[in-house]
């Protein structure tokens, strides 16, 4: 790259980055690599739950095109909010009377599709700015229809810099829980949109030792759903899962383990030690698994070789911890797309003091429109963005840490490296299905 283009493009070496805030917040741009989850995908793993949004048109279209492409239009309703609709002081009861009459809607159709048990109602930032009282809102439609659950959900960019959308979805899944007996025989993982996978060691800890792990990405029904409600353990592993495995601790008094999906062996261990505690078991060895890992790893860099390494955030949850330890196995790691590593300090640190000319580049930057236009060479990509952003078609197409979690998950991951070394992906095509993992009506 010439010295204009290293000045316009938002990157920096680590070596001169701290924690936090690596760059500063201005024009953004969203690329086409559509795969993580919005809100729209995160509330249909709620079963037998109806969606309504109440939003002005333009932000509607996203979320109706999501539900489409989903294949789970039958799932979602919407309220359309006009500019005059918010000088007449009528956004509450045009709300309740929008949502009664989408429930006599849905009502009326076949028996086949009963009446839903919960509903998730959308409010946006337009709401938001004029005062709304949600929560009159909430009373007002439990009053009418004491059988469904009405939990209140939010529409708006403005959180992102308190709780983000994301992170309060998250919470908000688990809201219609009612209190339950805990029971001391009962695990949840909360906050994931992927089922963990079950090779791993805290699965495999948990139902080895005869507990009932419960997450909602398993759940068939509504009163499974119910169920996790049981649970004296909530588990997290995302950040973005904390708000909700918090929550969760102050309404029901189950303990919230935040166990996060590290790449740090030290830390994998230390947070099997607390499981295990939690548990009121023996701490397995995990010598053969730790082996395992590190075999698949080995194989994986003779594969690879020395071509060049990107991570971005949107694959790996510790995407400094995941450079650290592929740098510790002689991969040729240079790019790194995240705006914080505030999660992940300790590893942040000693990748900076080992590795301080990788390159760490800004998620969303306008500027990073222009990088994708640079010459890059071959670049082997884990995650999204990373593909896009380096215009490569070799790259592990994962979202959230996909479900892997441990050493197992080490090895998978080793293994989509592997592969997407040796196997080109339409990246183009990929990348532009929304919500990866979901059904597509893109897939065929």
């Amino acid at each position: 790259m010439d010295n204009l283009a290293f000045v316009k493009l938002p990157m920096k070496p680590i070596g001169e980055l701290s924690a936090e805030g690596f760059f500063e917040s201005g024009l953004e741009y969203n690329t086409p690599a559509r795969g993580m989850w919005n809100i729209v995908h995160t509330g249909m793993l709620v079963p037998g739950a109806h969606q309504i949004f109440a939003c002005a048109e333009g932000c509607l279209r996203g979320v109706i095109l999501t539900a489409a492409e989903m294949l789970a239009l039958d799932r979602l309703s919407w309220i359309s909010v006009s500019e005059e609709d918010m000088g007449n002081g009528t956004l509450e009861s045009d709300i309740v009377d929008g949502v009664s009459e989408i429930i006599g809607k849905l009502s009326a159709r076949t028996p086949f599709v009963p009446k839903p048990r919960v509903i998730l109602l959308y409010l946006s930032c337009i709401h938001l700015f004029a005062g709304v009282d949600f929560d009159a809102i909430l009373d007002e439609l439990s009053g009418r229809f004491p059988d469904i659950a009405f939990v209140d959900c939010y529409m708006t960019p403005t959180m992102r810099t308190t709780v983000t959308p994301v992170a309060k979805m998250a919470q908000q899944l688990y809201a219609a829980l009612k209190p339950l007996p805990l029971n001391k025989r009962s695990v949840s993982i909360i906050g994931n949109d992927r089922a963990t996978d079950p090779d791993s060691e805290l699965v495999r800890i948990i139902r080895q030792n005869g507990f009932k792990l419960r997450d909602i990405t398993l759940c068939q029904n509504f009163g499974e759903y119910l169920q996790m409600a049981e649970s004296a353990i909530n588990i997290t592993y995302l950040p973005t899962a904390v708000p909700a495995g918090d929550s969760l601790a102050e309404r029901f008094g189950a303990e919230h383990l935040h166990l996060p999906a590290a790449f740090d062996y030290d830390l994998l261990e230390a947070n099997y030690a607390r499981l295990c505690v939690a548990l009121g078991v023996f701490v397995p060895d995990f010598t053969e698994d730790k082996a395992a890992a590190d075999k698949a790893l080995d194989k994986a860099r003779e594969t690879v070789g020395d071509v060049p390494i990107a991570i971005d955030f949107t694959a790996v949850s510790r995407p400094f911890e995941l450079a650290e330890l592929l740098a510790a196995h002689g991969f040729n790691v240079r790019h790194i797309i995240a705006d914080t590593a505030a999660t992940e300090r300790e590893a942040f640190e000693r990748l900076k003091a080992c590795c301080p000319d990788i390159m760490v580049y800004a998620a969303a930057n306008v500027n990073m429109l222009n990088i994708c236009r640079e010459p890059h060479g071959e670049v082997l990509a884990i995650g999204q963005k990373a593909a896009y952003y380096f215009a490569t078609d070799n790259f592990v197409n994962i979202v959230m840490n996909a479900g892997l979690y441990g050493f197992a998950g080490i090895k998978k991951l080793a293994a989509l490296m592997e592969n997407a070394f040796l196997c080109k992906k339409d990246r183009k095509t990929v990348i532009s299905h929304k919500g990866f993992g979901c059904a597509s009506c893109l897939n065929s």
